[in-house]
């Protein structure tokens, strides 16, 4: 599928691609990914329903929101989604078959989760990111959007249900493995994060092939 871009260029997401591929009988929902970056922990992916009419005011890209807002706004999301799935790819995931995939099998374990819980899968995607040929295999007929966490509320939707969803995940695992800051840092390569891994070594959670935990661990020179 080629990459969309909204005819109207606004910088706040808006229902404009929802309602150029839907109608009142055809389910379009709107999927992202976080956690392609970090150097620990999951990739985790949100598919999501959103009902018709006014968009919740304040919802845009996570990462354009604190904290404390995206939590606020994940539960307003939740509490009106017609249905929502949450998809994961783990950290071992990531290193057997790259990032990209990994965070397309995510996609699809949240489509999978959706589906089930609406009785029936959705008739259409607007996935955020750019074309991916193997995303129809696993997701079905879908549009991918550049940018589309800025500009499709439903997809901006899901990015915050994600994204809280592996804030929380990784603040979990940072009381399995203290001293690395992940419930700050949530596995991004912070200076703390870094510091932690020259001191108190690599651990399950974190992917053996990224350039940073790949040279703690002999396997790439040190930069």
């Amino acid at each position: 599928m080629s990459d969309l871009r909204p005819k109207s260029g606004r910088t706040l997401p808006t229902r404009e691609l929802e309602l150029r591929h839907g109608h009142p009988e055809r389910a379009v929902i709107g999927i992202d990914e976080v956690g392609l970056a970090p150097l620990a922990g999951p990739v985790v992916a949100c598919a999501i329903l959103m009902p018709a009419g006014d968009p919740i005011p304040g919802v845009r890209d996570s990462k354009m929101l604190t904290p404390a807002r995206r939590v606020v706004l994940a539960q307003q999301i939740r509490d009106v989604a017609l249905a929502i799935g949450i998809g994961a790819a783990s950290a071992r995931e990531v290193e057997l078959i790259n990032p990209r995939a990994a965070s397309h099998r995510a996609m699809a374990r949240a489509v999978a989760q959706l589906s089930r819980r609406r009785g029936a899968a959705p008739d259409f995607a607007l996935v955020d990111g750019s074309s991916a040929r193997e995303l129809r295999d696993l997701i079905g007929p879908h549009a991918t959007v550049v940018r589309g966490d800025q500009s499709v509320y439903a997809i901006a939707c899901a990015s915050i249900v994600a994204k809280v969803l592996r804030d929380k995940l990784m603040a979990e695992l940072a009381l399995r493995y203290p001293g690395y800051g992940w419930e700050s840092n949530v596995g991004y390569p912070a200076p703390a994060h870094l510091a932690a891994l020259d001191a108190l070594g690599v651990t399950p959670h974190h992917r053996r092939t990224y350039a940073p935990v790949a040279a703690r661990l002999g396997l790439l020179p040190r930069g």
